[in-house]
């Protein structure tokens, strides 16, 4: 199965955690930038973070800079995101994509697989 698969969201108070997981083919996953990006009611899907394909490159949207960490492991062929600190704002369905290539981005629209999505529900 080539398309990736989220799990772990859920309903969680503001200043809780959650640890979202995504696995993917090892076809679609060996040697392949990873992100996560999150779509709010309402709102476009948005960057939330990336990692290369080595793990050595990691980038984060501003707004979850310090309290979001993206990590993957690749004997596995999955990769996470911690997320701390949480708040309201952070509630949206997160996807998670594969690249496809080593090369980063933060653009959806260059990321060639995509998940079902996973809600998480931050209550104030």
């Amino acid at each position: 199965q080539v398309q990736p698969v989220e799990s772990g969201g859920g309903l969680v108070q503001a200043g809780g955690s959650l640890r979202l997981s995504c696995t993917v083919s090892r076809r679609a996953f060996s040697g392949s930038t990873m992100g996560w990006f999150r779509r709010a009611p309402g709102k476009e899907r948005a960057f939330v973070a990336v990692i290369s394909w080595n793990g050595d490159s990691l980038y984060y949207a501003d707004s979850v800079k310090g309290r979001f960490t993206i990590s993957r492991d690749n004997a596995k062929n999955t990769v996470y995101l911690q997320m701390n600190s949480l708040k309201p704002e952070d509630t949206a369905v997160y996807y998670c994509g594969a690249r496809g290539t080593t090369m980063v981005s933060v653009l959806p629209y260059d990321y060639t697989y995509w998940g079902q999505g996973t809600q998480v529900t931050v209550s104030s």
